[in-house]
């Protein structure tokens, strides 16, 4: 099931270099100064980029550490652990996102069906964002990087299904176009109460 994570991040815009000094005397300039040091400071760049097999580790720890009842209708994963990437789960279905040179996210983005009718439609089925990175935008970028893979793909439309009691997710999903198309009230019991499960979708004309 599809999870929230908070919006997505700009990288930091470069610092304005100040007004002009008047002519006059020059001041000491003091010890230079190491070459980079601005650069050290600024703050990491977000990427987006398609999953590769060595992220395997990575994202199977993500995954483990971001379940909730919240977001998924499995149990918590006990050990032994599966693989993340499997013949189900894809290397090519998944978009990392990553601060830093880590991924801190991911997506996975299939063809809704197998069906020749339906090539035109790309699913979202997973979501998850690092807890430690929430509220950088990553969650959004992921959505519109996805929105944008699944036009590359030649879809027109793009569809996710996602609990009923996740309400930040839901939010989130609202707010970058996607409109409540169906609803399968009580589908789940979790943690003891039956939950929603609600079908959401969007054009990608827009």
């Amino acid at each position: 099931m599809s999870q929230p994570s908070d919006p997505p991040q700009p990288s930091d815009p470069s610092q304005p270099s100040g007004p002009p000094q008047p002519s006059g005397p020059s001041q000491p300039s003091g010890p230079p100064q190491p070459s980079g040091l601005h650069r050290a400071s600024r703050q990491p760049e977000l990427i987006i980029r398609p999953a590769v097999l060595d992220d395997e580790t990575a994202l199977a720890e993500l995954d483990r550490r971001t379940w909730s009842v919240l977001h998924s209708v499995q149990p918590r994963p006990q050990p032994p652990y599966d693989p993340f990437f499997t013949q189900h789960n894809r290397v090519e279905h998944i978009l990392v996102a990553e601060f830093g040179g880590c991924p801190v996210g991911y997506i996975r983005l299939v063809p809704s069906t197998p069906l020749a009718c339906n090539t035109h439609v790309r699913q979202i089925q997973g979501l998850a964002v690092d807890e430690r990175t929430r509220g950088k935008g990553v969650a959004r970028a992921l959505l519109g990087a996805a929105c944008e893979e699944a036009r590359r793909q030649g879809a027109t439309r793009i569809t996710l299904r996602v609990l009923g009691h996740n309400t930040p997710a839901r939010r989130l999903y609202a707010s970058e176009g996607f409109a409540v198309e169906g609803v399968l009230p009580g589908e789940f019991l979790l943690a003891g109460e039956y939950v929603d499960d609600v079908l959401m979708g969007r054009s990608l004309d827009r």
